[in-house]
């Protein structure tokens, strides 16, 4: 996976410019309307999602597994924004509890095992009270049943990117165990879910 994510930077080696997804609009006025402070960012990238979080006071630490990303976060940020090296399968990289996680368009490119092990990671790492929201493509895109079939609501679309499909049931089936409250639709490059628990 990190090779092919190294593959997809533009000639300014960036995939999607730094403006922030609409998701991580709608989870910074989350975190703002709730106090969060410290929010872990899963899959931070090159940043992009970061910005949003910092301009308001938060304070942001994320998990990235490309160093072209992690590399390119060290520059635009000027080493003021933390990030662990590694795969998000391999939390956790601290022994910090975070009153705000925001994984954006990630968790469905894991396996059953690894989304389980993802998403208890993430709620070991809350504080009690605290709020984790994810963002998921849904059985709504276009993608969905392209490619090879891999199993259930899984496929490869491309040659090493793998995706699982969420509806519904199965968002509730993966979070219902760890604070599920709210499902929300949001539209970003695909038909995504809007996930939110809190601890």
């Amino acid at each position: 996976m990190a090779e092919f994510w190294e593959t997809q930077f533009d000639e300014k080696g960036e995939m999607w410019g730094y403006q922030p997804a609409r998701s991580a609009l709608v989870a910074r006025d989350c975190f703002i309307q709730q106090g969060v402070k410290k929010v872990l960012i899963p899959g931070i990238g090159y940043g992009r999602n970061a910005q949003v979080f910092m301009d308001c006071g938060m304070n942001v630490t994320g998990i990235e597994i490309s160093v072209t990303a992690i590399d390119l976060a060290g520059k635009h940020f000027d080493g003021n924004l933390k990030i662990h090296h590694g795969s998000v399968v391999d939390m956790p990289f601290d022994k910090e509890l975070y009153d705000g996680i925001f994984c954006y368009a990630l968790i469905h490119l894991l396996d059953r095992g690894e989304r389980k092990k993802l998403i208890e990671d993430c709620y070991a790492q809350l504080q009690e009270e605290g709020y984790m929201i994810f963002t998921a493509i849904t059985t709504e895109a276009d993608t969905f049943g392209q490619g090879r079939y891999i199993s259930e609501k899984r496929y490869e679309i491309h040659k090493g990117v793998k995706m699982y499909f969420y509806d519904r049931i199965s968002v509730h089936e993966e979070f219902h165990d760890h604070g599920l409250f709210e499902i929300a639709e949001i539209e970003e490059h695909f038909p995504f879910y809007l996930i939110k628990c809190q601890k």
